[in-house]
């Protein structure tokens, strides 16, 4: 298992123990002293990094994400409070998918109904220790409204940048109701991105997407998380992680999150759980590069897909996650919107209400048991990323119609009956 360059020593740069390394080049930079989003030499992906790694010792407490503040640069965030989300069993599902066992880790329990909750608890912290007063991110809904939720706790500026009709209605309202200032751009997710990144370069915001950081050291904790609950119910880690793929973040973290705990002798390279992604059809870049043996991800301009979340053309961890998967035995896998509304009924008929893009995992799951790429012996767990609320008109969509009867009881059993 590649370690993508983690280091014994520790650099001059260390603040606290705590570093920023670039994957591409290694050069290191003290973590607070300026703002920085890439490698000053290089223009590389940076990831934080510690002169000391923890245990599963040495987690104490309820589970949420500061549970794992040993594996933080903080004791503590602005936190509203995020993490300890459920791992639901779902038997009918595995038994359909034909698994030896399956669960859903449920992200869309979070304060405000997504896993980015874990990482704006992080990212605002180093907001306000590197004293900036407008916090700003690119969306595709999630991330506006947790940055806005976390910046109203902090008592900051919060701008983020939609593109113009491709957002959830019920996205948009949490971003307006935390008083975020909400700008339209008439143009895709990756080009809204490509604005606040030149917003952030001119010191007129703090970035808030997942190219920063420290916001892929909130998520990591969903692999900490993950980990410990399934270890609860099983005795050992799951074989693999399926979960859906935009700007491939949780992909990064949760490799990060497993190289880590190898080098602190917390798991044993062989049980680290392979790394699947699953993208939809339309907009399917990373699942490309996968295929193709590429190391470089070709930016798709045009992307269109019923979820959303991963309607991404332009993947901006992918140096961090392509290796993610390549490196556990994992894959990538596309699949058709009807198969990912298929599989967010299917959940729903569990109990677990998630928006479109979060039933990417199952939806892949299932294609690649159909096609052999999945063993029926396999403990799998699914990751699901957002609430089904987050998306009511997709959730209305996907759902039964009412059925429209009179104002009478007689009238009632008979409609059932008939």
């Amino acid at each position: 298992m590649a370690d993508l360059q983690l280091r014994d020593d520790v650099p001059a740069a260390a603040d606290d123990g705590v570093w920023l390394a670039c994957v591409e080049c290694g050069e290191t930079f003290a973590p607070f002293e300026a703002v920085r989003y890439t490698c000053d030499d290089c223009d590389g992906l940076l990831e934080v990094r510690y002169a000391d790694l923890p245990t599963w010792d040495d987690f104490e407490g309820e589970r949420s994400v500061w549970r794992y503040s040993d594996a933080l640069p903080f004791d503590q965030g602005v936190s509203l409070p995020e993490g300890g989300t459920p791992l639901h069993r779902v038997p009918r599902l595995e038994e359909s998918v034909g698994v030896d066992a399956l669960r859903i880790k449920h992200e869309g329990m979070n304060p405000t109904g997504s896993f980015k909750d874990r990482g704006m608890t992080v990212g605002v912290r180093v907001a306000q220790e590197v004293g900036v007063d407008r916090l700003a991110c690119a969306s595709t809904g999630n991330t506006s409204a947790a940055l806005a939720a976390y910046g109203a706790r902090a008592g900051l500026e919060t701008l983020v940048l939609l593109p113009a009709g491709k957002v959830a209605a019920g996205k948009v309202a949490q971003a307006a109701l935390h008083g975020a200032r909400i700008l339209e751009v008439d143009g895709n997710f990756d080009r809204c991105l490509d604005i606040v990144q030149e917003l952030a370069g001119r010191g007129e915001a703090y970035l808030l997407n997942s190219l920063n950081p420290f916001r892929l050291e909130g998520q990591k904790t969903i692999g900490l998380e993950m980990l410990e609950q399934f270890r609860d119910d099983y005795g050992e880690v799951p074989d693999r992680i399926v979960l859906p793929v935009g700007n491939a973040g949780n992909t990064a973290a949760l490799y990060k999150c497993f190289r880590e705990l190898v080098k602190a002798g917390a798991l044993d390279a062989e049980e680290v759980p392979k790394l699947t992604g699953v993208q939809a059809e339309g907009a399917a870049p990373m699942v490309e590069a996968i295929e193709e043996g590429n190391d470089e991800v070709r930016r798709w301009e045009d992307v269109e897909t019923i979820a959303t979340a991963i309607r991404i053309g332009n993947p901006v961890n992918a140096p961090k996650a392509l290796p993610g998967i390549r490196e556990t035995g994992g894959t990538a896998v596309p699949v058709s919107d009807e198969a990912i509304t298929e599989a967010q009924r299917d959940l729903a008929g569990e109990g677990v209400g998630v928006e479109p893009a979060s039933a990417a995992s199952v939806a892949g799951l299932r294609k690649l048991r159909e096609r052999g790429g999945v063993d029926p012996d396999e403990q799998v767990v699914c990751l699901t990323t957002g609430h089904l609320l987050k998306d009511p008109d997709a959730a209305a969509a996907a759902g039964s119609d009412p059925e429209p009867v009179p104002d009478d009881a007689d009238a009632v059993l008979d409609h059932l009956e008939g």
